[in-house]
């Protein structure tokens, strides 16, 4: 089935628009239903448990996501269902923690967080069928990244907002009405068709046949392999996984850092001034650094992050580790650019989707850890927590580097 030719960068506005709605859904349901929960029972514990299932499927469901969005014969239709899955899955949520048996209710967290790839990786897959490939490009991932920085002081601060004034579940239905929104505009994006005959940013002729006849467990395989055998994919997968293990533990360890300034109600402020600092920097490199080569941006903007948050365990004040916090933000923002363009760029054709999707579940998996062994040293000093996180963004650095290829390699 082929559709008619568009001008490729005529859907980025509203492509922003869509990742925009479904990632402030997603990242508002990690505040949302811990609150809901906590309302309705008195106890956050089954909102933990809740949303241990909502992220769970994540890392399980990226591959298929990513397979399912490449065989997709109309785009319009999966995203539509797959988003509209995840808004359901949110209202289901609104409507039951709390009230119906905690095993349901997993048993529903767990369907809904199985579509939350399809907000994050599956999205950011898209941009390379909506603009032509070169700095336009370039500036669009930037872009794209900036939206999940901007999510990320929006999701919890619309959360926060609705559930004081209102309740939570309000809020909570007011994130699934976001998510409804995402699916809405996506169905109207002018998607171009991407196949193996093409030459993997939707040009060219598609080659007849083979990508309709391969079986689905052979797709998956082949979005793992392209991750470890491309050079590329492989040393951005590592040296992301790896900083996340860091990342995951931020928040715990920002609230610790907090308390110990006598500020125990502001670990929100340190990661407030985070995210506004990677929006910061995901919109100077969309405005000014978006022809840096991605694969110098990686090392470098690993090491600054780690750099500013081992400045800020050292810090002889909140303000300055607000300050530094802010810093560090600075360089997160470009990193998630960069690794976009590198998957864009590196993907073979036919699993682009899946390399954006796997990548996404691996870093969600790697949070997850980095969250559990905050926890565990949660009884030391939190400086030593802090200069732990800063040590794995400079690990990361390195790991980049002794991985990728040492030459730059041209893109196929």
């Amino acid at each position: 089935m082929l559709e008619v030719p568009v001008r490729p960068h005529t859907g980025l506005r509203p492509y922003l628009a869509t990742a925009f709605l479904a990632r402030l859904a997603e990242e508002g349901m990690a505040v949302a239903v811990v609150m809901l929960a906590l309302h309705r029972t008195g106890s956050a514990a089954q909102g933990a448990f809740v949303l241990t299932a909502w992220m769970a499927p994540h890392v399980l469901a990226a591959p298929l996501t990513g397979a399912l969005a490449e065989r997709a014969r109309d785009p319009r239709l999966f995203y539509l269902c797959a988003l509209g899955g995840l808004a359901a899955g949110i209202s289901a949520l609104a409507v039951m923690t709390g009230r119906a048996p905690l095993p349901v209710v997993l048993a529903v967290a767990a369907l809904g967080g199985g579509c939350g790839p399809v907000a994050t990786g599956g999205l950011s897959a898209l941009v390379a069928r909506l603009v032509p490939e070169g700095a336009e490009r370039d500036r669009a991932y930037a872009l794209d990244a900036a939206t999940y920085n901007a999510v990320s002081v929006a999701g919890p601060a619309l959360v926060s907002t609705v559930a004081a004034l209102v309740s939570p579940a309000p809020a909570v239905v007011l994130l699934a009405a976001s998510a409804a929104g995402a699916a809405a505009t996506a169905a109207t994006l002018p998607y171009r068709r991407t196949d193996e005959g093409a030459d993997g940013n939707g040009n060219g002729a598609a080659a007849p046949g083979p990508k309709s006849r391969t079986a689905l467990r052979a797709d998956l395989g082949a979005g793992l392999a392209a991750v470890w055998h491309v050079r590329e994919l492989r040393a951005v997968t590592a040296a992301t996984s790896l900083a996340f293990v860091g990342v995951g533990g931020l928040t715990t360890t920002a609230v610790l850092l907090a308390g110990d300034r006598g500020r125990p109600d502001a670990g929100g402020v340190l990661m407030t001034a985070l995210a506004l600092g990677a929006l910061a920097g995901s919109l100077a490199v969309a405005r000014w650094l978006r022809s840096f080569p991605a694969r110098r941006l990686v090392p470098f903007c690993l090491t600054g992050a780690g750099l500013g948050l081992a400045a800020a365990a050292a810090a002889p004040s909140f303000a300055a580790q607000t300050a530094l916090f802010a810093v560090a933000g600075v360089f997160e923002g470009p990193l998630l650019s960069a690794t976009l363009r590198i998957r864009a760029d590196h993907s073979p054709p036919g699993v682009r989707a899946q390399v954006f999707t796997i990548g996404a579940g691996l870093k969600i998996s790697a949070a997850a850890c980095g969250s559990a062994l905050a926890g565990a040293a949660a009884g030391l000093p939190p400086h030593l927590p802090l200069l732990g996180i800063a040590a794995l963004q400079l690990a990361a650095a390195g790991v980049h580097l002794l991985v990728r290829p040492r030459s730059l390699p041209v893109p196929s």
